[in-house]
């Protein structure tokens, strides 16, 4: 049976003007990640990694070729079609987890459903469900300068996932993390992908975990090539 398509990249071209000059980013990109595939993306640093991961949620436009998610165009989409289908299918993960300091983890997680509509009590619910996945089900209360980076960390990757999104984007999401957190995080990563299917593209510069994903890709010179896989 044919896995199903969740990001599909065709011919992907990102470039930005620097005075008379075109600095060319992305040149001619493809990509396939299917449902629960659990993606690397490598390469030095400047490469356009960050770049990449902007293009496949959303956050900016490809100046050619299209971004399909879930079989839907969402480069022609307006801005804020763009918001609520972020909002509906993608979840993003930083190397600084952008938790907002004046809400309890609870709340931080619970906001991509109340922006989405649902209850406060839903949203809530939910929140303590997917904080319990994580490990802190006894933190739901406590504000991000109460917790540890290895718990703000795991708090923003339960913010990702509280929508059941169809693909989870992250960007260095263990590289401001000690050894043994990102560890953790990475063994964290793993078995909520295989639990709720979610296809995760994780840029890395850690090449020991790039390995215990299904595909490892490096951007070189703007093209994607394979590298290997686990």
């Amino acid at each position: 049976m044919t896995k199903e398509k969740i990001i599909e990249c065709c011919n992907i071209v990102k470039y930005y003007d620097q005075g008379p000059q075109k600095v060319e980013v992305l040149k001619g990109l493809d990509l396939i990640v299917h449902a629960g595939e659990r993606v690397a993306i490598v390469g030095a640093s400047g490469a356009g990694k960050s770049t990449l991961l902007n293009v496949l949620g959303g956050l900016d436009r490809p100046n050619e070729g299209e971004v399909r998610i879930n079989n839907k165009a969402i480069s022609t989409m307006s801005e804020n079609e763009r918001g609520r289908f972020r909002n509906q299918n993608l979840g993003f993960v930083y190397q600084f987890h952008h938790l907002l300091g004046e809400f309890s983890a609870r709340e931080n997680v619970a906001m991509p459903l109340l922006i989405s509509g649902q209850s406060k009590k839903n949203a809530s619910d939910k929140a303590d469900a997917i904080l319990a996945r994580v490990g802190l089900e006894n933190r739901v209360e406590h504000k991000p300068a109460e917790l540890s980076g290895g718990e703000r960390q795991r708090v923003a990757i339960a913010r990702a996932l509280v929508n059941e999104p169809a693909c989870v984007l992250m960007d260095e999401p263990t590289g401001n993390l000690d050894a043994g957190n990102a560890k953790a995080i990475q063994a964290l990563m793993l078995e909520l992908s295989k639990v709720v299917k979610t296809a995760f593209v994780v840029v890395t510069h850690d090449a020991d975990f790039a390995q215990t994903l299904n595909a490892v890709y490096e951007l070189h010179e703007g093209i994607l090539r394979v590298t290997d896989a686990a």
